[in-house]
């Protein structure tokens, strides 16, 4: 069988797929569950040593992840300017009900260097405290309407919600700096929703100033006009508008749901926007909050580069969402259109495609080469991404093959940051129901691989994983005895 690479993620080293030599049989891979860390304050107020890092990230991953995930997550967020980590915004709700493993999350963020921009509300507090003053909350499209007593009430509960959060950093540990006047804005129609507001501008110096000495800002979803009039806006829409300022990696929103759900209740884990939008827009269980959220989220992430993702999740999976592979909640991307070829006169620009491929990871160039060359007269189906950052080849059943093989696949760093891998994996799904693939047992990437599989088996050193299918399957059983066959020789 054709032998081939596998090179994901951003530094990854060549992985030689070969199914040659004999392998032992499993029952697949069960990774072990991620559970959430947290770090005490004793913990945190212990000495800053030059590998005091080194020491909080092995605990990381030996707790969510694997070594290899966590180092690579956080070499990718601190290769950006620190202002450009993330845009996190916090519901109301948690800070009432998960204030402590929300802190907790911030703590070891800040430990590790990373300073996320805060924005949070208070709309369920506020829903209280009005109808404890007599006022009943009013709504009209969605928006709270923000009557001039409902605006005094709402200002003095954001302060009290801020300063509780930021008394709670600090006994971890945490410098924080709660920050004013760096949203401006109009109003957004004063004769609907009053004292409501829609932003205009968004001042990053001071949220830059502060990042840079050491702190993490936090901002209220309070602005101001240009007169100085103090205007209410949703958190989300803060959010989203301190995303397009300061074009973070990650645009992350804590929720006590933890994610999206489809119409039967299951979490959805990804979401390619550029291929599933308008069929998501489609389905009946799309509508109301759901269908107002991925559209907000839509026009958001158009609005910002590729590498830009957004994420749903609980504050206690916040960690396993930054620096896992899996994730934990639901994540968004644009994404990539995939295309397919089953020749070589098919591609666009094969040129370019293989000039970008080897740009990041000049060894392969002469693997992928007499790849290519293999295929001119050998049937398969190719798979590439719109930017042709990513290469995947599937060469089907044959006279000589039991099974359709994924033989090449190969991935550039910008492919990487833009989630690529996910997208072509799950095109292959589609067109190909069971497929194997193997991978050198060193290969850093080898988690990814079995989260992809339904199983494997290995030898001397390979590792041969098969999706869509078992070893009781006649298919998969005769490439297993062909490999044991070949051990006995």
């Amino acid at each position: 069988m054709l032998s081939a690479n596998a090179s994901l993620r951003a530094g990854a080293r060549q992985a030689v797929l070969r199914l040659s030599g004999a392998a032992t049989a499993s029952r697949g891979h069960n990774l072990t569950a991620a559970r959430a860390f947290s770090l005490s304050p004793r913990v945190l107020a212990a000495d800053h040593r030059p590998d005091r890092t080194r020491e909080i990230v092995t605990q990381i991953v030996g707790s969510i992840g694997s070594r290899r995930e966590g180092q690579q997550y956080l070499k990718l967020f601190t290769s950006v300017a620190s202002q450009r980590f993330a845009v996190v915004k916090v519901g109301g709700q948690l800070l009432q009900d998960n204030l402590d493993e929300l802190c907790q999350s911030f703590a070891l963020l800040y430990e590790l260097g990373l300073h996320p921009v805060i924005i949070h509300g208070a709309g369920p507090q506020l829903n209280n405290l009005l109808l404890e003053a007599g006022v009943e909350p009013q709504f009209e499209e969605g928006i709270r309407v923000t009557d001039a007593k409902t605006l005094g009430i709402a200002r003095k509960l954001f302060l009290s919600e801020n300063a509780k959060l930021v008394a709670r950093l600090d006994e971890l540990g945490v410098t924080t700096r709660t920050l004013q006047g760096v949203l401006e804005a109009d109003f957004l129609d004063k004769e609907k929703w009053q004292y409501v507001g829609k932003i205009t501008k968004v001042n990053t110096e001071s949220i830059k100033q502060s990042i840079e000495a050491g702190y993490i800002p936090i901002l209220t979803s309070m602005a101001e006009t240009s007169e100085g009039s103090l205007l209410n806006v949703n958190a989300d829409v803060v959010a989203a508008e301190l995303a397009r300022a300061l074009k973070p990696l990650k645009i992350i929103y804590l929720a006590d749901k933890g994610g999206l759900f489809d119409g039967e209740g299951r979490k959805i884990s990804q979401i390619n926007l550029d291929q599933e939008f308008d069929e998501l827009m489609a389905q009946p269980w799309v509508r109301y909050g759901t269908k107002l959220k991925i559209v907000q989220i839509h026009d958001l992430l158009s609005s910002l580069p590729r590498t830009s993702s957004v994420a749903i999740i609980h504050p206690s999976d916040l960690q396993r969402e930054l620096f896992t592979d899996s994730g934990a909640g639901t994540l968004i991307r644009r994404g990539a259109t995939v295309k397919k070829a089953t020749s070589l006169s098919e591609f666009e620009d094969l040129d370019k495609l293989k000039e970008n491929l080897i740009r990041d990871q000049p060894t392969l160039e002469a693997t992928i080469n007499q790849s290519l060359n293999y295929l001119q007269d050998s049937p398969f189906t190719a798979y590439y991404d719109d930017a042709l950052q990513c290469l995947a080849v599937v060469v089907p059943p044959g006279p000589n093959r039991s099974i359709a093989t994924l033989s090449i696949l190969t991935i550039s760093k910008s492919g990487w940051l833009t989630n690529v891998a996910e997208n072509i994996f799950s095109a292959i799904k589609k067109d190909y129901p069971s497929f194997i693939w193997a991978v050198n047992e060193d290969d850093e990437n080898l988690t990814w691989f079995f989260e992809k599989a339904d199983g494997s088996f290995n030898h001397n050193g390979n590792v041969l994983f098969y999706q869509g299918t078992s070893l009781s399957s006649e298919a998969l059983l005769s490439v297993y005895q062909e490999l044991v066959a070949e051990t006995k020789v």
